[in-house]
């Protein structure tokens, strides 16, 4: 294969171009899910927990609101926050604010990781498309053509088939592969917002059951 790519594309047919679209759009989504889940969003839950878990325990709330404070972009520290801030509250108050910033940051932590697999289909389609041209323009020139012309006319359809089809897959199979890595991590995120959420009313309702022990006796 002649790997020029602008040769390689021309040769492709119309189809490659939309294609390199998708490619781009991918590659751009992935990134920036990759940064914002990895990287800004993220942060090591278990350490996390047992930090806010030893200032809640101590009744030292507002020293647990600072750990957050300090991890303010991670999306467990502000779910959590939420819950701190209501602390000595009702249970049910609690709960409400925990499920209400639970679904705030939801959708920034899974937002447009969906695309990804529509522009994984929408290559291997392209790629279809220009597959099915590749063998019309085969075909054509298999019925057309002079016996001198033929053969060339025939390889050109062919490679137009051949070039769209691997184009297509060529970006479908990384970005569903990027699809399961970042919808992973955001699956991930959730679920410890989900058990540090829970986490924290238990400790908030131990805490004032022993408040409440203490001032009976």
């Amino acid at each position: 294969m002649d790997w020029n790519l602008g040769k390689w594309i021309s040769d492709g047919g119309i189809f490659m171009w939309p294609i390199l679209v998708c490619a781009v759009i991918g590659a751009t989504i992935s990134a920036e899910r990759f940064i914002f889940l990895f990287l800004r969003a993220s942060i090591h839950a278990p350490t996390f927990l047992a930090q806010v878990q030893r200032d809640v325990l101590d009744g030292n709330v507002d020293g647990a609101l600072k750990i957050c404070n300090a991890e303010s972009a991670a999306v467990l520290p502000r779910v959590l926050k939420a819950g701190l801030l209501r602390a000595g509250r009702p249970e049910a108050e609690i709960r409400d604010a925990l499920e209400e910033a639970t679904l705030e940051v939801a959708p920034q932590v899974q937002r447009r990781i969906p695309y990804l697999t529509t522009i994984a289909n929408l290559c291997t389609l392209l790629g279809l498309l220009g597959t099915i041209q590749g063998l019309i323009l085969a075909f054509h020139a298999v019925a057309d053509a002079n016996a001198e012309a033929r053969s060339t006319a025939l390889a050109s359809g062919i490679a137009v088939a051949m070039n769209a089809t691997f184009a297509g897959l060529l970006v479908a199979i990384p970005v569903l592969a990027l699809h399961a890595i970042v919808a992973a991590r955001a699956n991930q995120i959730l679920d410890e917002v989900d058990h540090g959420s829970a986490r924290l009313v238990n400790l908030l309702n131990a805490v004032a059951l022993r408040g409440a022990s203490a001032r009976a006796e």
